[in-house]
């Protein structure tokens, strides 16, 4: 893959390191805080609308697109992918369930099982709360892989592969085994350390919608973790 020229440093997007870009994708690593698409409560600050800004070089009338191939949560940070053609951003989508998606997370509390599975079945109330439910039939099929990297005296530094991208999945299947994500306020503890929610898309592997070859992407552990654990 050959990747484009440089962009004049004026039109870089602030607030968003670009990790890779080629004429198909651009990767980033989003920050915490950031919406990846406009929502009905931010509809300016989100990462699809700063890097359409960006491709287009502070044109106007530049009609170039950018799509969103996945998204992350406002609060969890890492890496990102968007396509620069709906072509490109079809053939991503084609084969998502099959990429590979990792994840570093910090918890409340010591896990008895230092790793394994956790397969639910998820849905949604009214209030946009997510949940387990027995019935096969009312939920989507969520399952997500885990081992434990370090430990503390009060929290575990835990790697996750995502095997099915389901809202919220991560957060709802750690908060329902007892032990949340540090800084989820929605389904976790309001107590711990503040700052942000302390889950990271660390890596990212698929094949590159043009060549077709597998392409791994990753986002360094932001410094958050590395104060309570030390990462690698």
């Amino acid at each position: 893959m050959k990747k484009i020229k440089p962009v004049p440093f004026r039109h870089r997007p602030k607030g968003l390191e670009i990790i890779y870009e080629d004429h198909d994708i651009i990767v980033v690593n989003k920050s915490c805080g950031l919406l990846t698409v406009e929502a009905n409560y931010e509809k300016v600050k989100t990462a699809h609308r700063i890097l359409t800004t960006y491709i287009r070089k502070g044109s106007t009338k530049s009609k170039k697109q950018l799509f969103a191939v996945h998204r992350l949560d406002r609060d969890t940070s890492g890496v990102l992918v968007f396509a620069k053609s709906f072509d490109a951003c079809e053939t991503l989508k084609v084969q998502w369930k099959d990429v590979k998606k990792k994840y570093i997370a910090m918890i409340h509390g010591i896990l008895k099982k230092k790793s394994g599975m956790i397969t639910s079945y998820l849905t949604e109330n009214e209030k946009y709360e997510v949940y387990s439910v027995k019935d096969h039939r009312k939920g989507d099929l969520a399952k997500t892989k885990y081992k434990v990297l370090r430990e503390s005296n009060v929290y575990s530094l835990i790697e996750i592969e995502l095997l099915t991208g389901r809202k919220n999945q991560i957060r709802v299947h750690f908060s329902e085994l007892g032990h949340p994500l540090v800084g989820d306020t929605k389904y976790g503890k309001k107590d711990g350390p503040r700052g942000r929610m302390a889950l990271h898309s660390q890596f990212l592997t698929f094949k590159h919608p043009r060549t077709d070859k597998e392409v791994t992407f990753q986002a360094e552990v932001p410094i958050f973790f590395k104060r309570h654990f030390k990462t690698s």
